[in-house]
């Protein structure tokens, strides 16, 4: 049955879904990536659409800004709908100087601002990682597609005008590459509920030096990065286990 903020019916979502903050991304991805698409769900303008990339049901849904939106959408999409493979394909904004507008980073970890996973863990600090082999894939898939990647943690932050910018200073000192507002989100959901998730981000924003894409550009021009991840995700659901 549909859930609070997901329409869709039993069986309307594939396994394998990609999840986008914008709606519109969701849109575009449907339209430009998948063949046979339709929309499944528009629940407060939250699109998500169900199709198949090379013969492969695969869905994508938009899951609003923010680690309490993702995390609605998220656990619906598992708990009622079957997903067992979630991969955020995301904007970002570098910190670390070596990173260019559109590099690709796949996600090893995120650290947080956010209480989410503290709430899930009894109150302890949860290392937010991601499914190694759906990791592996997408930087397999990156390589293949000779991809300018890179590998390595982020930090998922619950102000997009974060109070203290000092921090992603110290954040790039510790290796720290990117910031963005839903990985460790997902990556505590799909802990708690057994399931596969990854993360993979095109970067939009140069936070050193103030450098971003156009608003129309975040929207369209992040083709790369998701190739990667339905190449990726088809690799991973077809390994022995998967």
């Amino acid at each position: 049955m549909p859930t609070p903020h997901i329409a869709a019916e039993p069986g309307e979502f594939a396994d394998i879904c990609l999840l986008p903050g914008d709606p519109r991304r969701a849109r575009h991805v449907a339209e430009r990536h998948l063949e046979e698409s339709r929309r499944v769900t528009a629940v407060r303008g939250m699109e998500g659409f169900t199709g198949t990339f090379r013969r492969r049901r695969v869905s994508v849904m938009g899951t609003g800004m923010g680690i309490p939106s993702a995390s609605i959408y998220v656990t619906e999409l598992v708990r009622h709908y079957g997903v067992t493979t979630l991969i955020r394909i995301g904007s970002c904004g570098a910190i670390r100087p070596e990173l260019r507008l559109r590099d690709l980073i796949v996600v090893t970890g995120a650290s947080t601002d956010s209480n989410a996973n503290r709430l899930r863990f009894g109150g302890f600090d949860f290392a937010a990682v991601p499914d190694f082999d759906l990791t592996r894939a997408l930087m397999d898939a990156a390589a293949e597609r000779a991809a300018p990647v890179h590998a390595g943690p982020v930090v998922s932050c619950d102000a997009f005008y974060h109070p203290r910018p000092e921090i992603f200073e110290l954040g790039a000192g510790m290796g720290i590459l990117a910031a963005e507002m839903e990985a460790a989100g997902l990556f505590g959901v799909a802990a708690q509920e057994r399931v596969r998730a990854a993360a993979i981000l095109t970067v939009s924003d140069l936070l050193p030096d103030g450098g971003h894409m156009s608003p129309a550009e975040r929207e369209s021009s992040l083709d790369e990065m998701i190739a990667v991840a339905l190449e990726a995700a088809l690799r991973a659901s077809d390994e022995p286990g998967a």
